[in-house]
């Protein structure tokens, strides 16, 4: 998977619950689908890269981007139920569910519902379960500059993704703050029954975090760890939480091989 690989996916669009879901796609082979974090949809350097293995679908998660908030969207569990309606409507099977901060809570609330079209889950520093005594970063108090600064261990990084945000333009950007509120204003990122349910995760499952991660501490890695019986750890030391942009290259070798092992 060549880092100097990019990418120019097509735009979809399918209609579900009475309205329109748009995602990105590229590549061949097994279907990977992955969910965004709490900054919106973007093609990642780690999307470049699954890609050029895989088939990746990457939707712009309901109420972010352009798009309206629905009215039934309260909750992450909401937005599972959507998303087992996707899998029905493009007909997906044996899916590799990737998700990413919020995308990852999101991912993980689908798969205590349903794993019938889920193959395997990887959850990358995903939101949706609070450590009892390390809080969640707490996003909607930081302006631009500082929500940057603190996805990223690498700084040189936070500046060249902070000016990315900035392009999107302020309705953008001010859309997907107002969706991130929807889904995890109160309690703060958090649903406090998921943990009772993640036992029900009954496939492989990867956890992927960054040992030095301001939004979604290191140590909630546990709570899932312990949860999930098929599940596995991939610790990044000196990464903050912008995992798709900063360890696009190791999350994707790990993650070739972790589809690869359930395939065989």
């Amino acid at each position: 998977m060549s880092p100097k690989t990019r990418i120019d996916p097509t735009i979809g669009q399918v209609d579900v619950a009475g309205g329109k879901l748009r995602y990105q796609e590229a590549g061949e082979g097994p279907t990977v689908l992955f969910l965004h974090g709490a900054a919106g949809a973007e093609w990642s350097p780690l999307l470049d890269r699954l890609s050029a293995r895989a088939r990746v679908i990457a939707p712009e998660n309901p109420g972010f981007g352009r798009s309206k908030i629905p009215d039934w969207m309260m909750s992450a569990g909401d937005v599972a139920f959507f998303y087992l309606d996707v899998l029905d409507a493009l007909k997906l099977n044996d899916v590799h569910l990737v998700g990413h901060c919020i995308g990852g809570w999101i991912a993980a609330e689908i798969a205590i519902r349903s794993t019938g079209r889920i193959a395997t889950l990887t959850l990358m520093a995903p939101a949706g379960v609070a450590h009892p005594e390390i809080p969640f970063g707490d996003v909607f108090l930081w302006n631009a500059d500082e929500f940057a600064r603190r996805q990223f261990h690498d700084q040189k990084l936070a500046e060249a993704w902070r000016q990315a945000q900035a392009d999107l333009g302020i309705d953008v950007l001010l859309q997907n703050r107002t969706a991130l509120a929807r889904l995890g204003w109160s309690p703060r990122l958090a649903n406090p029954q998921l943990p009772y349910w993640l036992h029900r995760i009954d496939i492989p499952t990867l956890l992927i975090w960054g040992e030095e991660d301001q939004v979604t501490p290191f140590a909630c890695h546990k709570l899932f760890t312990r949860a999930i019986a098929q599940s596995e750890l991939l610790a990044l030391p000196q990464s903050g939480h912008a995992l798709p942009v900063e360890r696009a290259g190791e999350i994707a070798e790990r993650l070739d091989s972790f589809l690869q092992g359930a395939r065989g």
